[in-house]
């Protein structure tokens, strides 16, 4: 892998672990919005990097061209999917968000949830800014050393 695969890579779980932040931002602002319901970021690999996946590659570049591929990995966001866990029912007859019965329905936030997945968004976040700056860095020991 290169080192450009490596900015690319690192730069594009900047984007996605940002997104995922933003996401459980929102969520802990709208925390008590009436009829808001949680946010759940969807994450998947960028490649097959299952043993079985890794076999067929294999079988296909390493047996027909006698080199080892190399795996590229990464992440790709996918979407938003809505939390299905329903908030709790509040009679309040004279609220603008109220039903025909006169019930609102609570945000099904989960402070602590959305507080402890916005870490670990940031600490992945951090993992892959490290990434891009140890990079860099090899980069411009390499020009150095080239000079």
């Amino acid at each position: 892998m290169g080192i450009f695969e490596s900015i690319d890579i690192g730069g594009n779980a900047l984007r996605v672990h940002g997104k995922r932040i933003d996401i459980h931002a929102k969520n802990i602002a709208n925390l008590d919005t009436p009829n808001y319901i949680r946010k759940i970021p969807i994450l998947n690999a960028t490649d097959d990097l299952s043993f079985h996946g890794l076999l067929n590659t294999m079988k296909e570049d390493v047996f027909g061209l006698g080199s080892l591929p190399y795996a590229q990995g990464g992440v790709n966001f996918s979407g938003v999917v809505e939390d299905p866990t329903p908030g709790q029912k509040i009679y309040q007859p004279g609220h603008p968000d109220a039903d025909e019965n006169g019930y609102i329905r609570t945000s099904n936030v989960n402070a602590m949830v959305d507080i402890a997945d916005a870490l670990m968004a940031q600490r992945a976040y951090e993992a892959n800014l490290a990434l891009v700056n140890v990079t860099k860095s090899m980069a411009q020991k390499a020009v150095e050393i080239g000079r």
